[in-house]
C-alpha cells in the first residue's frame, strides 16, 4: 500500500475520531441510589435533588433547537406529559446541558420565554452549563429521560418512546416508555421497562 493512500486513510481515521461525541457514562445505575446533584434553574433558584426526598422525580435532557425535542414540543406531547404527572405530585426538571456557544444554550431568560411559548410545565429548567448534571447521569441526547422513584431509586433511564423520528405523526403509534413507567409506579408495580437506547441529538457538552 503506497504512503499516499496510508496517509489518506489515518486522515479519514483521525476525522471519524474526531466526529464522535464523547461518551460519558455517569453514575446513574438502575436499581440503585440516584445520584444527588445541586443545580440552579432559570430562576435563579437552587434546586438539589436531596430537598425531593419522598417525590418521583423526572429529568428531561432538553434542547430547544433538536428536532427530535421539537417533534415533542410542537405536538404537545412533552407539556401533556409534564402537566399530567406534576399534577400528581410528581417533580419534572428539563435540564439543559449545552454549553455556552453550543446548540441548545440558554440564558435563564431563553429558558424562561421558551417554557411561556410552548406552555411548558416542568417543575424547573435547570441550567447546567458546565455539563455537570448530564455527565453525573450519561446523559447523551436530547430528549434522554430519567425516572427517580419516590425511595430515591433510578428505575427508568432511556428514550421517550420507541420510535426515533422527528415525524410529529409518529407520536400516536408510539409506545411511551415515560408514560408507562410513571403509571406503573404511581399504581405501586415495578417498571416493565427500565431502560431502552435514547434517541435524539447529542448533548452539546
Amino acid at each position: 500500500m503506497s504512503k499516499a493512500i496510508l496517509s489518506q486513510l489515518t486522515i479519514w481515521a483521525l476525522a471519524a475520531f474526531l466526529l464522535v461525541p464523547h461518551v460519558y457514562s455517569g453514575d446513574a445505575v438502575i436499581g440503585e441510589k440516584a445520584p444527588d446533584f445541586t443545580a440552579a434553574d432559570s430562576n435563579g433558584k437552587t434546586q438539589n435533588l436531596a430537598s425531593y426526598k419522598g417525590k418521583i422525580v423526572v429529568l428531561e435532557w432538553l434542547n430547544r433547537q433538536c428536532p427530535f425535542v421539537k417533534k415533542h414540543y410542537d405536538s404537545g406531547n412533552m407539556q401533556k406529559l409534564q402537566k399530567n404527572y406534576t399534577d400528581k405530585g410528581a417533580i419534572w426538571f428539563a435540564v439543559i446541558s449545552s454549553a455556552p456557544g453550543k446548540q441548545g444554550y440558554c440564558t435563564p431568560e431563553e429558558a424562561n420565554s421558551f417554557v411561556r411559548e410552548k406552555g411548558a410545565a416542568p417543575t424547573a429548567v435547570l441550567l447546567d452549563t458546565q455539563g455537570m448534571v448530564g455527565k453525573l447521569y450519561g446523559a447523551k441526547t436530547t430528549p434522554h429521560m430519567f425516572i427517580i422513584n419516590a425511595a430515591g431509586v433510578l428505575v427508568y433511564d432511556g428514550a421517550i418512546d420507541d420510535t426515533p423520528s422527528t415525524d410529529i405523526a409518529d407520536i400516536a403509534t408510539a409506545k411511551n416508555f415515560v408514560e408507562s413507567a410513571l403509571d406503573e409506579i404511581l399504581a405501586g408495580r415495578p417498571v416493565t421497562v427500565a431502560t431502552s437506547q435514547p434517541y435524539g441529538c447529542s448533548v452539546k457538552y
